[in-house]
């Protein structure tokens, strides 16, 4: 769908949040937000990583879920899980359970690490790949959004060299745009941030 949709409170937005009260929630107050937190961005990363092949509200209504089998994202819990985590993760219906994206989760939890200690600050090093600030697009139609772009892909490539899975470029683009990196609110969304 092309161009802003207008809601019944009067304002335009873009389409992708449609009517569903947590989209619309997610769109209005999260997305496209410049997020600066380590432990925030982390999450985020995380969470697209699990969307892979789903819809985004299928993760967004489970995020509750998440941040409590995952011990609130705290990268220093979950590099030290074993078999026993996953297994109890695994039998969690509150989270998408699937074994390669919790094995996942465990790994980049200790690639965050290894960043936190080479780069010295996980936020500072995935906001240098769009010079610390945000790419503001404004676009007139979700048709010219890209599904990836350079930075995303050499994001995605910096990621992988520390030992991240589940991000490649579609999905580090897609994680860009929710935290901010890249504002991709289309041209005259009330909620644009920028």
């Amino acid at each position: 769908m092309a161009g802003l949709t207008l809601h019944a409170d009067g304002l335009a937005r873009c389409p992708w949040c449609g009517t569903s009260p947590d989209y619309v929630a997610y769109h209005d107050q999260e997305w496209g937000r410049a997020e600066r937190d380590s432990r925030a961005l982390f999450e985020k990363l995380i969470l697209d990583g699990f969307q892979a092949g789903l819809a985004w509200i299928t993760i967004l209504r489970k995020r509750d879920g998440f941040r409590s089998r995952f011990e609130g994202f705290a990268p220093e819990r979950l590099a030290c899980w074993g078999e026993a985590e996953i297994q109890a993760a695994l039998a969690d219906p509150g989270i998408v359970r699937h074994r390669g994206k919790i094995e996942a989760t465990i790994g980049n939890a200790r690639a965050f690490l290894e960043i936190e200690k080479k780069e010295g600050d996980f936020s500072r090093f995935l906001w240098s790949f769009v010079g610390d600030k945000p790419l503001v697009s404004r676009w007139s139609s979700t048709a010219q959004v890209p599904t990836e772009t350079r930075e995303a892909q050499l994001l995605s490539k910096a990621l992988k060299a520390y030992g991240f899975r589940f991000v490649g470029p579609t999905i580090v683009y897609a994680f860009m745009q929710a935290v901010g990196m890249v504002d991709d609110h289309l041209a005259g969304c009330a909620f644009a941030p920028n």
